[in-house]
């Protein structure tokens, strides 16, 4: 069997399960994770090899309806990778109307405008509901896009990950190892460092908090005796309200949140890590675009 090679571009509205479902398929935890919308800010590549084959998954930004800069350039982002792809998922889970959520039929118009590459439709957290239900959904956005694959997973229970694996390799191409056999994403150390940092931000504050947060890694640097990192992060709010809840009574909070994204990283880089963290205000950064660029959202 020869080599196949590809990129697999991962949409969806925010909070579908884009992801875990990467996760999944890698069995790395290369993206955050959370319960909350708007946890993947930038794109972000996960790559699965074996003996046939090598999919480069992009992650993408959740596709909404954008309220600040910040939202353009996810969505922006999340549509960029329609170029550069060779196959398209798109993700939808179960929602308590029979209606097809106004993101998805956005995203099903984006759709239209795509020739030439495969889309396949998957329904994940398909263990939420019975079969009849999700052959019902299924038919629904059939009867809206001719998709090239459907399919129903529960990618946190692992359920038909497998399969999907296999449809996704039957549409790659022949081609080359794009990456080392052991690389297993594009992001940096620097990178990844801030993501944990937010990851652990939006589990543990409450529901409005984490999304006007940002984190900035001013230092990061190995010791030259040791296998230790030493990480200065800055966390950006944009109201003193959030300050005040970020740091917690007597400073509580942001211990926790320190050492939370102190153990993730330590289990993802394989060290021992020094990790700083400080609160400061930066009203309305999610519409400066001196800041956003700053942040690393170009």
């Amino acid at each position: 069997m020869a080599f196949k090679s590809g990129f697999v571009t991962v949409i969806g509205r925010p909070n579908v399960g884009k992801s875990t479902l990467i996760n999944a398929i890698t069995k790395e935890k290369i993206s955050i994770v959370t319960p909350k919308p708007q946890t993947t800010r930038k794109n972000v590549k996960a790559i699965y090899t074996d003996d046939v084959c090598q999919i480069i998954f992009l992650d993408t930004p959740g596709i909404h309806e954008p309220k600040t800069k910040l939202g353009e350039y996810m969505v922006n982002a999340a549509k960029s990778t329609f170029s550069e792809t060779d196959v398209i998922i798109f993700i939808i889970a179960p929602k308590k109307s029979d209606q097809i959520p106004p993101e998805d039929l956005h995203i099903l118009e984006l759709l239209t405008e795509i020739k030439d590459i495969p889309i396949i439709l998957i329904l994940n957290k398909c263990d939420t509901i019975d079969q009849n239900t999700a052959g019902d959904i299924l038919s629904h956005y059939s009867k809206k896009f001719e998709f090239n694959e459907m399919l129903a997973i529960s990618a946190q229970d692992r359920f038909n990950v497998d399969s999907l694996k296999h449809i996704i390799i039957n549409y790659l191409p022949e081609g080359p190892m794009y990456y080392d056999e052991d690389q297993i994403t594009d992001q940096t150390m620097r990178e990844m460092a801030e993501d944990i940092i937010r990851e652990k931000m939006l589990i543990l504050l409450s529901e409005e908090v984490p999304h006007g947060t940002a984190v900035e890694i001013e230092n990061f640097k190995q010791r030259p005796d040791k296998l230790l990192y030493d990480i200065d992060a800055v966390i950006y709010c944009d109201k003193e309200s959030h300050k005040g809840i970020i740091i917690g009574k007597g400073g509580a909070m942001l211990k926790k949140i320190g050492t939370e994204a102190r153990k993730s990283m330590e289990k993802s880089f394989d060290s021992k890590i020094n990790l700083k963290l400080w609160v400061k205000i930066k009203n309305d950064w999610r519409n400066d675009n001196k800041m956003l660029n700053k942040l690393g959202y170009k």
